[in-house]
């Protein structure tokens, strides 16, 4: 599975967040609600801060009540960009969520979307963990996707790992 290793300062996710069901595969009804309720103000706010690479909108999933196990109960989702600017700077009704400086594995799909980006998540915890010289570092991750005309996306998958214990 292709993937690369990219270490990051820390810094803190920003925008519109809420609670929303465990969906495994196609759109997520309550996370298209969530899109469609950012206000023009929290979109410019938001591009305000965006100052750190992947410099795209981004979904952040954590909290889950299942650990991301199955598909059932709710987890924590976050429509916004990376920021290192201070939480006391954030505005516009903008929810934050602090991630540590570390390391991140990421995981490039390409495809029909949401259905390529939905099997690489699936085969990065059920597959690719299995073997890789990395273990998860918490359940909080995060993914963008770059959607064509066409129905087809390059998107890249974040996930929060540390060296396996005893590598």
């Amino acid at each position: 599975m292709e993937y690369r290793i990219q270490e990051m300062p820390a810094f803190r996710f920003a925008g519109v967040a809420a609670r929303v069901p465990m969906q495994f595969e196609g759109e997520n009804p309550a996370i298209a609600r969530l899109a469609g309720s950012i206000t023009e103000e929290q979109r410019a706010e938001m591009h305000r801060l965006m100052d750190l690479d992947p410099r795209e909108v981004v979904n952040v999933s954590w909290d889950s009540d299942t650990d991301f196990q199955r598909e059932e109960g709710e987890l924590t989702h976050l429509i916004g960009v990376l920021t290192t600017r201070p939480a006391a700077e954030v505005g516009a009704g903008l929810a934050t969520l602090e991630a540590a400086a570390g390391t991140w594995a990421v995981f490039p799909s390409d495809g029909p979307f949401p259905e390529a980006m939905q099997q690489a998540t699936a085969d990065i915890y059920g597959t690719w963990l299995a073997t890789a010289p990395y273990e998860l570092d918490g359940f909080r991750m995060f993914s963008f996707s770059r959607i064509r005309d066409d129905g087809t996306a390059y998107s890249e998958v974040w996930v929060p790992v540390r060296p396996r214990s005893g590598q």
